[in-house]
C-alpha cells in the first residue's frame, strides 16, 4: 500500500481510467449531436442555391439561341444542353435539361442533391428548389 501511495506522489502513474475515457467520449458525443445537423443543413442550403444559380445561368444561352433564330428550338438536338454548351456558352453546368415546349417557350431545370429548380420562359421566374418539383420533360 506505501509503494502505491509513494508512485501517486511522485507522479510515475501512467494511462487514463475508464472514467476519464467515458467522460471524452460523452463529450465528443455531445460536440458530434450539435455539429451534424447544422452540417446537413448546410449541405441543404448550399444544394438549393446551387440548383438557382444553375438555371439562372442558363437563360442568357437560351435567350441568345432565340436572338440568333427567332424562335426557341423544337429541335431536341439543336436545344439540348451539350448543344448550347459547345456553341453558346462554355459555363452550363452539366445535367442541366432545357427543352423547347414551342417556337416561343422554353422550360429549363437543374437537380443539385435532389433540390429541384425550374423556370419556364421566357420571362418566368425561377421556382423556389423543392424535392417534388419535376424537372422539364
Amino acid at each position: 500500500m506505501a509503494d502505491l501511495i509513494r508512485k501517486r506522489l511522485t507522479g510515475k502513474e501512467e494511462g487514463f481510467t475508464l472514467i476519464e475515457l467515458l467522460v471524452v467520449i460523452v463529450i465528443l458525443g455531445i460536440l458530434m449531436a450539435i455539429a451534424v445537423p447544422s452540417y446537413m443543413g448546410f449541405r441543404d442550403r448550399a444544394s438549393r442555391s446551387a440548383a438557382q444559380a444553375d438555371v439562372r445561368a442558363a437563360i442568357p444561352s437560351v435567350e441568345a439561341y432565340y436572338s440568333d433564330h427567332g424562335k426557341y428550338s423544337t429541335d431536341t438536338y439543336l436545344f439540348s444542353a451539350s448543344w448550347i454548351k459547345s456553341n453558346i456558352d462554355q459555363g452550363l453546368a452539366p445535367g442541366i435539361k432545357i427543352t423547347s415546349t414551342g417556337d416561343t417557350t422554353y422550360c429549363i431545370s437543374m437537380k443539385v442533391g435532389g433540390w429541384v429548380a425550374a423556370v419556364a420562359g421566357p420571362g418566368g421566374t425561377i421556382n423556389e428548389p423543392t424535392k417534388t418539383t419535376t424537372e422539364c420533360s
